[in-house]
């Protein structure tokens, strides 16, 4: 199946979003869990699929810190969008990995930008617990949750001539031993290597897909712009059998934010590329 990332247009309200999407004839939406009420809501949530009508196929967990009365801990976030995910009917929740770093980045007006990397686990010991938790309970608690829990593949950054991994558990060895990954096109796209093949390494791990291209240095672009070999990938997807959900997820300004007539123009080119390279 075929879900739009209401992360697409986040910028828009959920309910909007799913309008944009069932139009443009997508089997449905992955729900981007954020600080706005109507991301967290279960009844609105369910107005909104009896009345557009379009279901939500699979939740991501919220991964900002602010997120009002769900606490600091990702166990008690993740916690709290199992919840949703069945209160809706979703069948997968994405989460990311703990993070290895902060990136902080200092600017003095008009020209001085200096980029540091913080150790995390000098900072708090959380994102070690969270760690522990995923390697050594988050299989048993997937089986009681009745949910499959997906853990994303992300991005790498540049500093200097080098690429820096700021994840935990984001290495092809680590990823090999989960028991489900999402695999995100446009992050693979940032380590400078070969999408199908290493689709190929992970692919009986990969139960997910948020699917998007990398253009110029820039993530989330439109499925048919950009380096990545996008038709080969979900070529591959089908010739494996591959029965969990293709989320596209885009970045609002290549969705065409703030246009509806683009936005429509651009969500059907996504939703064409992906049928006819998959279906």
């Amino acid at each position: 199946m075929i879900a739009l990332s209401t992360g697409s247009l986040h910028t828009y309200g959920t309910a909007r979003v799913a309008r944009l999407a069932a139009d443009a004839g997508f089997d449905g939406l992955e729900l981007m869990i954020s600080e706005s009420w109507d991301t967290r809501d279960p009844a609105y949530l369910m107005e909104i699929v009896r009345n557009i009508p379009i279901p939500i196929l699979s939740v991501h967990a919220p991964f900002r810190q602010s997120i009002p009365g769900w606490g600091d801990d990702e166990v008690t976030r993740l916690g709290r969008s199992v919840e949703i995910a069945l209160a809706v009917g979703a069948r997968t929740v994405v989460i990311h990995p703990p993070l290895r770093y902060y990136w902080l980045s200092l600017r003095y007006a008009p020209f001085v930008n200096i980029a540091l990397l913080t150790p995390i686990r000098r900072a708090t010991p959380r994102a070690t617990r969270y760690r522990r938790w995923l390697q050594t309970e988050l299989v048993g608690y997937t089986q009681r949750a009745g949910v499959n829990i997906a853990i994303e593949t992300m991005p790498r950054h540049r500093l200097g001539p080098r690429l820096v991994n700021l994840f935990d558990m984001n290495e092809i060895r680590d990823l090999r031993r989960l028991s489900a990954l999402t695999l995100d096109t446009a992050h693979i796209g940032t380590w400078g290597v070969n999408l199908l093949e290493t689709y190929d390494v992970l692919a009986d791990r990969v139960t997910h897909v948020h699917l998007s291209n990398y253009a110029r240095g820039r993530q989330h672009r439109l499925p048919h712009d950009g380096s990545l070999a996008l038709g080969p990938f979900l070529a591959a997807l089908r010739r494996r059998g591959f029965g969990g959900v293709i989320a596209v997820e885009l970045e609002p300004d290549s969705a065409g934010a703030g246009d509806d007539r683009r936005v429509h123009e651009r969500l059907t080119q996504s939703l064409l590329f992906c049928r006819q390279h998959f279906s």
